[in-house]
């Protein structure tokens, strides 16, 4: 079956409001999703962040099959400046689904990253690009073997979350968060609040005071 492009639901989030997200970190989202936003810890950035950036923008999704390769092409050519590729591959090791050949594409378009439940290469060169992002379960040197099918823009799975096209992704050193189109606009002004009450313990903390009485934590019974 050739590659299939999907018809998205729900319509690209304002770019104002994927802005304001900018300033949240995966660890907040994690927290205010309540545990069921985050992908599989394994799936790591392919180098650290430098200090105060992310990956934030609008997912387009890329659902593989075994060493296929053709949706990653697809998504590519219709995503915008500042989509995230959002590649499903099963967790795969087989062969890599992007390179710096097709990674360097996606940035001259403006793309801003690429994240892989599967396996990545030429992460030598692609490493030292500071305006592109790429995440992975794997690093192999193998690449595809074909390119005809998958979907593009469906539904997927990627490490253990249900994303849609145009879902929210954020990615930082602590992982990868995915943020429900329908609770993007809800969600923010929570996920804002915590990070201005986070800058407030850390001031407090550095006073001296003790954690327990800064978080309330329930005192201790004797034996």
């Amino acid at each position: 079956m050739p590659t299939r492009l999907d018809n998205p639901r729900n319509s690209r989030l304002p770019d104002g409001l994927i802005d304001a997200w900018r300033a949240v970190p995966s660890s907040v989202i994690a927290d205010q999703l309540g545990g069921v936003g985050h992908a599989d810890p394994r799936i790591r950035p392919i180098r650290p962040f430098a200090p105060g950036t992310r990956l934030t923008g609008s997912a387009v999704t890329a659902w593989c099959e075994p060493a296929d390769y053709g949706p990653v092409h697809h998504a590519i050519a219709i995503a915008g400046p500042g989509d995230v590729i959002v590649v499903a591959a099963g967790g795969r090791r087989d062969a890599a689904m992007i390179g710096d050949l097709l990674g360097g594409a996606a940035r001259l378009k403006g793309i801003a990253g690429v994240v892989v439940d599967g396996a990545v290469r030429d992460v030598g060169p692609v490493s030292q690009w500071s305006d592109f992002i790429m995440f992975s379960r794997w690093v192999m040197p193998r690449g595809p073997s074909s390119m005809e099918r998958g979907i593009v823009n469906g539904p997927i799975v990627f490490g253990g979350v249900a994303v849609q096209p145009n879902d929210l992704v954020i990615g930082d050193d602590d992982g990868l968060v995915f943020v429900p189109h329908a609770l993007a606009e809800a969600k923010l002004a929570p996920c804002l609040a915590r990070v201005r009450a986070e800058v407030e313990w850390e001031k407090v903390l550095a006073s001296g005071k003790s954690t327990v009485g800064v978080f309330k934590v329930p005192a201790i019974e004797p034996l």
